[in-house]
């Protein structure tokens, strides 16, 4: 079984929980930048949580498929279409040997996903199907989706779901007002208190400036504390001689616009990293659009990990009401 794609979108590509273990040699996690909308998706159409989807950003794509499949649409809200009827979002949809698939306009937050059970059967490159496509690695052919490609699409090696459609108080919202919880550090002692006033307590807009890389705010930006820079550093206050960055982790390069590291990051470099956002909050920050006021607050290691446990405690809530028998 395959997808034909006629029209790939915008920024296609094939993404699952990610490659984890590579990171400390320069090859970052990649995976879906949502992962609770991805794994949701793939809990619809009776996958494994880790199976690969289709990441769809802003413009999706246009597929037919060559059999039948059961798929399901999840993550930012858009106009699903088959055969250019509309169609729901959070439930499975069926499709026949030849009809296709397509998406209208987006209607808030930035991706949206494609599961099929079955899941996309690209080879696994370093224990993930992910696409990073600045290192040409994963995914299909290590690039984004083009016209003319054929995306194979596995055996489905689970049963559907008994409920057809994710409950609405398991999908999540995608308001224009953000607050993101944050552990400071590593470098915040290098802020002035109006350099952490500001941060903390200033209001920050996604800029357009936004990828699978990061994600650039504007804002009040924040002062550093003088210093002669030492030897290795660059001049600019935010720099650093040189350390490994955190998934999630901020940088504030000349004081003035955030940078959040996000899924395709490097993992290291010259500049000062004064905090870093949760785990459980980077599919929050991967739901802002451009525009989106983000407020940051400061939490603790501790606060940290029981947020993740809530977390995970509620997406196994979410598998369970799809298994739930009416």
């Amino acid at each position: 079984m395959a997808f034909d794609i006629k029209n790939p979108g915008l920024a296609t590509t094939v993404q699952d929980q990610g490659r984890v273990g590579y990171y400390n040699v320069g090859i970052p996690q990649s995976g879906s930048m949502d992962q609770y909308s991805a794994e949701l998706g793939n809990a619809l159409v009776g996958n494994s949580a880790g199976d690969a989807v289709l990441e769809c950003t802003y413009l999706g794509p246009v597929l037919v498929t060559d059999t039948d499949a059961t798929i399901a649409v999840t993550g930012a809200p858009v106009e699903v279409k088959i055969n250019g009827q509309p169609q729901p979002q959070w439930t499975q949809l069926q499709l026949k040997a030849g009809d296709e698939l397509s998406f209208g306009v987006i209607q808030g937050g930035t991706r949206y996903y494609i599961a099929v059970r079955g899941g996309i059967d690209v080879p696994v490159v370093l224990g993930s199907r992910s696409t990073y496509v600045l290192g040409g690695i994963g995914g299909l052919n290590g690039r984004k989706l083009e016209a003319g490609d054929l995306v194979p699409v596995g055996e489905p090696t689970g049963d559907l779901p008994a409920v057809q459609a994710m409950p609405e108080h398991f999908r999540p919202s995608y308001d224009k007002e953000q607050t993101v919880r944050i552990v400071l550090g590593l470098y915040d002692h290098r802020l002035t208190d109006t350099g952490k006033e500001n941060l903390l307590n200033g209001e920050w807009k996604v800029t357009p400036v936004a990828d699978r890389m990061g994600l650039r705010y504007s804002g009040p930006g924040v002062e550093w504390k003088e210093r002669e820079q030492p030897f290795g550093a660059g001049s600019d206050p935010s720099n650093i001689v040189d350390a490994g960055y955190a998934v999630g982790s901020i940088q504030i390069p000349g004081g003035t616009q955030p940078i959040i590291l996000h899924r395709d990051a490097v993992s290291g470099g010259g500049y000062a990293m004064v905090a870093t956002v949760i785990s459980a909050d980077m599919d929050l920050v991967a739901r802002a659009a451009p525009g989106t006021v983000t407020t940051f607050v400061a939490v603790s290691q501790d606060e940290a990990i029981v947020a993740r446990k809530e977390r995970s405690e509620l997406k196994s809530k979410a598998w369970e009401a799809l298994a739930a028998k009416a």
